[in-house]
């Protein structure tokens, strides 16, 4: 693909990407609730669900998205079902903390799980490729290199994204210490969590 147009669409990506929102909201409060030690799975299960969703597009699946869109909205409901949990879990998580760590985190499997389903039932991300990246690039004359460009493309932007966002909030973390401060980052968190969750049922 011609380097303007990975340019253009890098830019895209970075603004609607980088723009707090559900997957951003959940990350978050997880790391400055549980830190970043364990939050790779859910990084990894959000970009392998933004490659997903570029795929459909690149490869002119959208119908597939429309004409299976129950499964899309099941995705959807589950990943809120499940991000209401986990800020019901960090509302009532204990402040006890030994060796200045915080309470146990949840197992890898479970992390990639929310992160996949947070990414692939979020509105925002789906229209973004289903919708708007058609306007950006001509996706009728992208090859399989150009989608390798265009995957590699987005893997940069987003890793660069989150993980700057990943590094704010553990910045923040480390201000935690006493148990009060532990307990209102868990409050706050499940708070964030619960937000997520919320804005993710209210978009049609």
């Amino acid at each position: 693909m011609h380097v303007t147009s990975l340019l253009i669409f890098a830019a895209a990506l970075f603004v609607a990407a980088g723009s707090p929102g559900p997957s951003i909201a959940a990350l978050v409060a997880r790391v400055i609730s549980k830190g970043f030690r364990d939050v790779f799975p859910f990084l990894l299960a959000m970009w392998i669900g933004e490659g997903i969703w570029l795929s459909l597009a690149v490869f002119g699946l959208a119908v597939v998205a429309q004409t299976f869109h129950f499964a899309f909205v099941l995705v959807k409901w589950v990943g809120v079902a499940y991000l209401a949990y986990l800020a019901w879990k960090m509302w009532t998580a204990p402040v006890e903390a030994r060796e200045g760590e915080m309470p146990r985190e949840d197992s890898a499997v479970r992390l990639f799980f929310a992160g996949m389903a947070v990414t692939l039932g979020n509105p925002k991300i789906m229209m973004f490729y289903l919708a708007l990246l058609p306007t950006i690039i001509d996706l009728a004359s992208v090859s399989l290199v150009g989608w390798v460009e265009l995957t590699a493309t987005m893997a940069v932007v987003l890793v660069a994204i989150d993980l700057a966002w990943v590094l704010a909030a553990a910045q923040a973390r480390k201000l935690l210490k006493s148990k009060r401060a532990m307990k209102i980052a868990n409050r706050v968190s499940a708070g964030t969590m619960a937000g997520a969750a919320a804005a993710i049922a209210a978009r049609s």
